[in-house]
Parts: C-alpha cells; structure tokens; sequence
C-alpha cells in the first residue's frame, strides 16, 4: 500500500513564503503525475500545481509567478513553493498522485491527508 504524507502548513502573514512536501511511502511500481491541489472553506477544490515525471509543470493563473513545484523521483516526493502569499490562499493544501502499485496493476489516484495553509497578519 501506499501513503502521501503532506507537511509544511503553518500560519504565515501576507507576503510571507511556506513550502510544503509530500512523500509517498512504500515502494509503488511508477508514479506519474503528483499534484498540488486546494480547498477553501465552502469551495470547490482546484487544481494548484501539477508536474509530470518529466518535469513538466503546469499552474493555476491564480498561483503562476508565486509558486513552484517540483518533484524528486528518485524519493518519491513533491514539493511546493509558495511565495508572495496572499489571504485568498489559505486553504487545506492535499498532495495527489497518479500511482502503479505493481507492474501490470491499473494506475489510481492516492490523495495525503491535506495540510492547512493561512495567510493573515
């Protein structure tokens, strides 16, 4: 079985910056694309960040310029930037990723247990 297990939340004051790490345990045969996504109280949850082994990344218009993420394949681990950290961000930040458990297993989403990201003074 495999876990994503998020941490770097915390309180920070608008401008401020936090990075946020996710790991997946275990030992899964591949995994694909791992992504950042958000949900604030009484929203839908969105797409944040998203990166493919490769490297390629795509952002949210609402994040582009501020955040950053990038992955280490060789830990199973994704990272999250977030720079410039304005009120609008706070929400639960979950890290999702697309995973083979095995070599000839079907790939399925796994989503961590979220972390709470606040921007206030």
């Amino acid at each position: 079985q495999v876990q994503l297990v998020e941490s770097g939340g915390g309180l920070v004051q608008p401008g401020g910056s936090l990075r946020l790490s996710c790991a997946a345990s275990g030992s899964p045969s591949s995994i694909y694309a791992m992504a950042w996504y958000r949900q604030a109280p009484g929203k839908q949850r969105e797409l944040v960040a998203r990166i493919t082994p490769g490297g390629n990344t795509n952002y949210a218009d609402s994040v582009k310029g501020r955040f950053t993420i990038s992955r280490d394949n060789a830990k199973n681990t994704v990272n999250l930037q977030m720079n410039s950290l304005k009120p609008e961000d706070t929400a639960v930040y979950l890290c999702n990723a697309l995973i083979r458990l095995t070599l000839y297993g079907a790939p399925n989403d796994y989503w961590g247990q979220g972390t709470q990201v606040t921007v206030s003074s």
